[in-house]
């Protein structure tokens, strides 16, 4: 309700400048003042109109107010300062609005959203770095549905990479095994730690002696060949991984529609039908210099034409400007099999995938997989209006290659659509790489942060981080609930601990390292995923010691308008009017790609209703009405601390 009346406002404002003024501006800017008892919105127009209109602000804004007229939800305008418009709401009517859940009718854009995240290569366990990933892009296809929106989940599978290469290398030279081991092996719960093991020991081999990469180049030539039994054992061992990957996944309740893999781009020859668009005026042949023999198009972010030269615009590209997309001997790199992928992505290619089921999740929901030769029926995959790739800040030259190939190739519409969801790593604080057992030296310990390394098999398992986490959430449910049963203590503990480390995780913005901490994640105080359940879990105690059930309980009658006035009033407002957020928050996330928006809303809301649970002993209220007008609060705030929490895909216990 928040956003709906913002808009309400900015649309009056707007309404007025075009009679008062003959102006007609896009945007109008509102803020949010600094306390809630200056009013829920606050307009700087005035200030932007000054030197447009020849008037002062103060004189601009007292025209404003003197002559909007009445809008809608709002009790008045007032001047405050040189020239800022205050705007206050009506306080009762948005209780009662917000008390019913009345939801205001959003105009929704057309076109599916496609979501990309996770993409992890398929040769070893999960790890940490991979979470942030994963969540961040499960919890934006969440905000992108609570608004409405179509969303498809994609997790594009690198099954033909130099990683999943270095893994076969382990199994032939270093392990010597033959298939039907290894198919034993791929069969066992944890290969994937198997696999990680494994990677590490190869990483050491090369380094031992460099002649072993010779190895690793026969295997990725085999793999891209395809049709032999090297690539068949590739296919065996990143299938296995990738299938450990998605029950990882799903213990965090993040799921994905559709796994695009590299093998199918390779031999449905995505990239001949993208090579052919690009050679037309984006890519062109390099006859000197270093990048001699190769297919290379501008570099992104040097300036000047995205296009190629052409004896109509003969101007070379410096050397350094170049960026390689077919090298000499004819191998694509990655970048372009990534602007194939992606004109698929938009409908662009010409060609599609065939499409196999893959995986069922409990919820009965299937997940997709690419093939050459798959099922007749399937989902509709692809074609979409936007795409948002979830792929960390290092990638960002690759991402940005891509979108300006786009362009290159006319399509600005679609570049227009293209977001590189960028964030930074995830490294451990030292004493969590100690809890890990993990040996670090002096200097170590006095680090901020300790770096992971996959390769160097340096980091946290993704699945022995929420083990660790579950158990440590159990000892605390334990000892405050001895009484249920085990089964449940076991739900409600992982229900905590997947919920710290969501929250964890999406608490930071993304261009912030995070320096993980058991201890500063699992914390029932402070910025924390079990604080926020916690709070609900209160509001919820006070609905079951009062025998009323929070989810029909009627607030009708209340009478909003008397509680909202004086000091005490305004500390209760302040309580409703962030409750009335949660939409407004949403669109927020949205717009900025930041789902630490979230986070914070949530903490705030779970902070301000501790305060009021602690100043008002809600169930021994002698005023029947206001006991009415407190139970609706709590009422409220707990529907808006669940609905918000579920976006970020933390559900909350019974009991903590």
């Amino acid at each position: 309700m928040y956003r709906h009346l913002e808009r309400r406002l900015a649309q009056a404002v707007r309404d007025f400048l075009r009679r008062a003024y003959d102006l007609d501006l896009a945007r109008i800017v509102i803020e949010q003042p600094p306390k809630v008892e200056m009013g829920e919105h606050a307009l700087p127009l005035a200030f932007e109109l000054a030197k447009k209109l020849r008037k002062s602000p103060r004189k601009i804004a007292e025209e404003i107010v003197a002559g909007i007229g009445a809008i809608e939800g709002f009790h008045k305008l007032e001047i405050a300062g040189a020239g800022y418009i205050n705007a206050r709401v009506d306080r009762a009517a948005l209780a009662t609005a917000l008390a019913r859940d009345e939801k205001a009718a959003a105009e929704v854009p057309a076109g599916k959203i496609l979501v990309e995240h996770s993409s992890i290569n398929p040769n070893k366990a999960a790890h940490i770095g991979h979470l942030r990933n994963a969540i961040l892009g499960d919890t934006f296809v969440r905000l992108l549905r609570f608004a409405g929106r179509e969303v498809d989940i994609q997790n594009y599978i690198d099954n033909t990479g130099v990683q999943v290469a270095d893994v076969v290398v382990g199994f032939l030279h270093l392990e010597k095994k033959q298939w039907d081991e290894i198919e034993q092996l791929s069969r066992q719960h944890h290969f994937d730690y198997y696999c990680w093991e494994l990677y590490a020991r190869v990483s050491l081999w090369y380094e031992e002696d460099k002649q072993n990469l010779n190895a690793r180049h026969a295997v990725m030539h085999a793999i891209e060949q395809g049709g032999n039994e090297t690539a068949a054992l590739a296919d065996l061992i990143s299938t296995a991984v990738l299938r450990r990957h998605l029950e990882t996944m799903d213990r965090l309740d993040i799921e994905y529609d559709f796994l695009p893999r590299e093998s199918e781009i390779l031999h449905l020859q995505f990239w001949d039908a993208a090579f052919e668009k690009l050679k037309a005026g984006v890519l062109f042949f390099e006859t000197e210099g270093k990048n001699k023999g190769c297919w290379v198009m501008r570099r992104a972010g040097t300036g000047g034409v995205t296009r190629a030269p052409s004896p109509a615009n003969p101007d070379t590209v410096p050397e350094e400007e170049q960026k390689v997309i077919v090298r000499s001997n004819g191998t694509v790199g990655y970048v372009g099999k990534d602007i194939a992928y992606h004109l698929w992505k938009f409908g662009l290619l010409g060609r599609d995938f065939a499409y196999r089921r893959f995986y069922r999740y409990p919820n009965q929901h299937e997940c997709w997989i690419s093939a050459m030769e798959g099922e007749p029926d399937h989902p509709h995959f692809g074609d979409v209006a936007e795409i948002y790739n979830v792929i960390d800040a290092r990638q960002a030259e690759a991402q940005n290659t891509v979108i300006e190939a786009l362009r290159g190739l006319g399509y600005t519409r679609q570049a227009d659509h293209y977001t590189h969801f960028s964030y930074e790593m995830v490294a451990l604080t030292p004493r969590c790489a100690a809890e890990l057992g993990y040996h670090l030296s002096e200097e170590d310990k006095n680090r901020s942060y300790i770096e992971v390394s996959g390769r160097k098999g340096f980091g946290v398992k993704a699945d022995d981080l929420l083990d660790t986490l579950i158990a440590s959430a159990r000892k605390e449910v334990d000892e405050r609930n001895p009484e249920l049963h085990e089964n449940k203590r076991h739900k409600i503990a992982n229900q905590i601990a997947v919920g710290a480390l969501r929250y964890f995780m999406l608490k930071y913005t993304k261009p912030s390292v995070i320096a993980f901490d058991f201890k500063d994640a699992l914390s029932f105080e402070g910025e924390t995923g079990p604080y926020a359940q916690y709070a609900v879990v209160r509001a919820t105690n006070i609905f079951r010691k009062g025998g009323i059930d929070p989810e029909t309980f009627s607030a009708e009658g209340a009478g909003f308008a008397r509680y909202f006035s004086g000091e005490d009033g305004d500390a209760l407002w302040e309580l409703w009017l962030t409750a009335s957020k949660t939409s407004y928050m949403v669109d927020q996330c949205i717009a900025t790609t930041e789902p630490a928006y979230l986070a914070k809303h949530v903490f705030t809301l779970a902070q301000l209703f501790n305060t009021f649970y602690h100043r008002h002993p809600i169930l021994n209220e002698a005023d029947e009405g206001k006991k009415q007008f407190l139970l609706a609060t709590v009422a409220v705030v707990r529907r808006e601390l669940i609905r918000a929490l579920g976006v970020m895909g933390i559900s909350v216990p019974p009991v903590m």
